[in-house]
């Protein structure tokens, strides 16, 4: 068993070496991961390219755990540069680019603040203080929206009026957004106020993220919590993410556990295709779970990386409920697979010795 035990670690070292090296030779040089968007899961009818900042984030975090990796280490640090050059004026950011066009009519919102910030301080990097702008943005129950707009409030930052009063530089296009997207200004959704949970931590301004996330996993509504993120897998990792620090989410573990054991297909791989069985390695290995079925997983994720070092792309987030379009790439599930791997190693490594 402990031969067995060791050629695992060792193809999972290998697999996160060819992974890593993967990333490191595409990443752009100014600090950027690419994207696409497409209308299809597979992103195979047809995939264009698109600049955003969401994707260069979700993928630093997902290196976080071995960032001292030279080569991670470069690439952090690459990163870092890139989203220093992204922030907007009090510590936000915006899903596009400063160079994309879209970026003049999109508003900023928590969701890319919270994991743009959750990374910079990860790695001690002094950004402007933003919690003012995430209290700033909560509804009457106390959730957090998901886009920072201006809202008949009482607000006294000053920077938060300076965040949103840009959509006035421009009120057509940036009314066209709103409907172009399929969103609403007072959007509440499922993952970003995960995410803000996430990167404020539980106190109690964030005390009603919990009730709601839990109504949402009780009543089986996952699928249909968030405008953005469509795939259960993503509502599953996100939430559970939380877990370690969030006792008061014990109620949800068993559900989120059991639903993702439905998922398993014949070869014993979580979900349909790399993406979901990363997200469900993810989650199950935050939620505490651990057992020789997530070794038959994290076998499977083996199995299907490519020569290159990447796994298949996946459409990771969508816009607006009707799916029309979606963005992802190799280059993001293969983020999430290293971290699936780096945590199941971690978790291999720590675990009583029969």
């Amino acid at each position: 068993m402990e031969r067995k035990g060791e050629d695992l670690l060792g193809k999972i070292d290998n697999a996160i070496d060819k992974g890593v090296d993967y990333l490191y030779e595409h990443q752009f040089p100014n600090g950027e991961f690419c994207c696409y968007y497409a209308p299809d899961d597979e992103m195979l009818e047809w995939c264009v390219p698109d600049s955003t900042v969401f994707p260069t984030s979700i993928i630093a975090c997902c290196l976080l755990g071995i960032k001292e990796l030279p080569k991670v280490s470069k690439m952090l640090s690459l990163t870092t540069g890139f989203l220093q050059y992204q922030m907007m004026g009090g510590g936000v950011w915006n899903y596009f680019t400063k160079w994309n066009p879209l970026f003049k009519y999109m508003p900023a919102d928590l969701d890319d603040t919270a994991i743009a910030s959750y990374f910079l301080r990860a790695l001690e990097i002094d950004f402007p203080e933003n919690s003012k702008i995430f209290y700033g943005s909560r509804n009457r129950k106390g959730l957090f929206y998901t886009w920072i707009v201006l809202r008949p409030t009482f607000n006294k930052d000053l920077n938060f009026w300076k965040i949103t009063g840009r959509e006035l530089k421009r009120p057509i296009h940036s009314s066209a957004f709103w409907l172009k997207y399929e969103v609403g200004r007072n959007d509440i959704d499922a993952v970003v106020n995960a995410n803000t949970l996430f990167y404020l931590g539980l106190n109690e301004k964030t005390k009603p993220i919990i009730n709601y996330l839990i109504g949402i996993l009780t009543e089986n509504k996952e699928a249909h919590s968030d405008k953005w993120y469509k795939n259960p897998f993503s509502i599953y990792y996100f939430v559970s993410r939380n877990y370690p620090n969030v006792q008061q989410l014990e109620p949800v573990k068993e559900m989120i556990v059991d639903r993702i054991y439905k998922q398993i297909d014949a070869n014993g791989m979580f979900g349909t295709c790399a993406f979901e069985n990363a997200l469900a390695i993810l989650t199950l290995i935050n939620l505490r779970h651990t057992d020789f079925q997530l070794e038959i997983a994290v076998n499977q994720l083996l199995n299907i990386q490519s020569e290159t070092g990447c796994w298949k792309r996946h459409i990771f987030f969508y816009a607006g409920p009707s799916k029309t379009v979606g963005w992802g790439s190799e280059e993001i599930i293969t983020a999430f697979c290293i971290e699936a791997l780096v945590s199941y190693k971690k978790a291999l490594l720590i675990k009583p010795k029969a």
